[in-house]
């Protein structure tokens, strides 16, 4: 793969990423701003969505529609849904739902789909980058919705129903959108929270240091698809 789409919600995700690739061109298209950078024999187009699934769609089709990217990584951060996953963990998606939206009415009309399977190549490279770096890497359901999960009914509810791994705000925007497009895909995911009545705080706390560890992740991850 010789070019490869980066795609975050908050400028939060991507500060570590433009920091360690340095200044490169800027393309501004849509309202949105591409950065070009260069890496390791790859071509880098990382990108700030915004939060929620629209921004993540929308982003994802200007990304595809003006860079032609051999696969798209959609990085940052997410609460944790899973007993077994914990706070700087990675959650790598092996597919992306809406736990939010009925999935009938993704699966009964257009596209007839809504479970987005993820790239099981760029899936096992990152359990491999994770297992040479010895961070916990599990691979699993990610949801998504359009709200910040920091209510532990809320998240009980969710888990029965989806029995997912993490949530966040923006995957399944993004798996929905390259699943039209045939573009291979995978969200990378840092745990910054376990998505119940401590969410908030443990955001707070925790933001900067998760997306750190999955920006440097996906970096490597880069270079080696």
């Amino acid at each position: 793969m010789k070019t490869i789409a980066i795609i975050g919600a908050m400028p939060s995700e991507l500060a570590d990423i433009r920091r360690i690739l340095g200044e490169g061109e800027v393309k501004r298209i849509s309202g949105f701003e591409f950065h070009i950078n260069e890496y390791k024999g790859r071509t880098l187009v990382s990108v700030c969505c915004g939060i929620a699934k629209v921004n993540a769609s929308v982003c994802t089709q200007v990304m595809i529609d003006n860079f032609a990217p051999d696969c798209v990584i959609n990085c940052g951060i997410a609460g944790g849904m899973n007993s077994d996953v914990k706070v700087c963990d990675i959650v790598v998606s092996d597919e992306v739902l809406s736990h939010d939206l009925d999935l009938h009415f993704l699966q009964d009309y257009p596209p007839y789909c809504g479970i987005f399977k993820a790239d099981k190549r760029i899936i096992e490279k990152t359990k491999e980058l994770c297992a040479e770096r010895n961070i916990n890497c599990f691979t699993g359901r990610i949801v998504s919705g359009e709200a910040f999960i920091s209510d532990s009914k809320v998240k009980a509810e969710i888990q029965q129903k989806f029995n997912p791994y993490a949530v966040d705000m923006e995957s399944t925007g993004v798996g929905h959108c390259c699943f039209l497009n045939e573009m291979p895909f995978a969200s990378v995911r840092c745990i910054s929270d376990n998505a119940d009545d401590e969410g908030a705080m443990s955001f707070d706390e925790f933001e900067k240091i998760s997306a750190k560890i999955v920006a440097e992740l996906v970096l490597d991850l880069s270079a080696q698809l």
